[in-house]
């Protein structure tokens, strides 16, 4: 994790409980199954924040409310909140999001990435930069980034 802690003692909330999902009847493996938003949840809830050792989710920073998804569309938007409005980690976090759902759902989805509306300094800035495809293609050929990615991203054994 990264010394010098930008927020040196964040609030911690209980997890919620994980969502069974029921067997689906459709045997058919050509078929397109739905995608809602609690699958996307699911898919990021348990991302580690950069500074802590805690999930998005414990820190409030992923929530259920905060992903939409349009299946019929293939869109997904995932607006985060940083757990305070000057937080240095937020371009990782969000590069974090985005990698993990690139790497979670088909091709055919556009993933959008947004920081909650008055939640950091630069929120504008970084929509930008979280949105743009050559920003983050760049982003993610720097080895140092993708480290810190792929850090977040590896699986904690609670």
């Amino acid at each position: 994790m990264v010394s010098g802690l930008i927020n040196e003692n964040p609030t911690v909330y209980e997890r919620k409980e994980r969502r069974v999902r029921t067997d689906s009847s459709n045997t058919d493996e050509f078929s397109v199954e739905p995608i809602d938003h609690l699958e996307i949840f699911d898919h990021i809830r348990d991302i580690r924040d950069p500074e802590h050792p805690y999930s998005l989710e414990q820190l409030k920073v992923l929530t259920e409310d905060s992903v939409e998804v349009d299946d019929g569309k293939s869109y997904v938007r995932v607006t985060f909140t940083p757990t305070v409005e000057h937080c240095s980690m937020a371009t990782i976090i969000g590069l974090s999001v985005r990698v993990k759902l690139m790497r979670s759902l088909p091709p055919r989805y556009k993933i959008d990435i947004r920081v909650a509306p008055g939640s950091h300094a630069t929120e504008a800035a970084l929509n930008k930069q979280l949105n743009d495809k050559e920003r983050v293609a760049a982003a993610l050929e720097n080895p140092n980034l993708v480290e810190m990615v792929d850090e977040c991203l590896s699986p904690s054994f609670e």
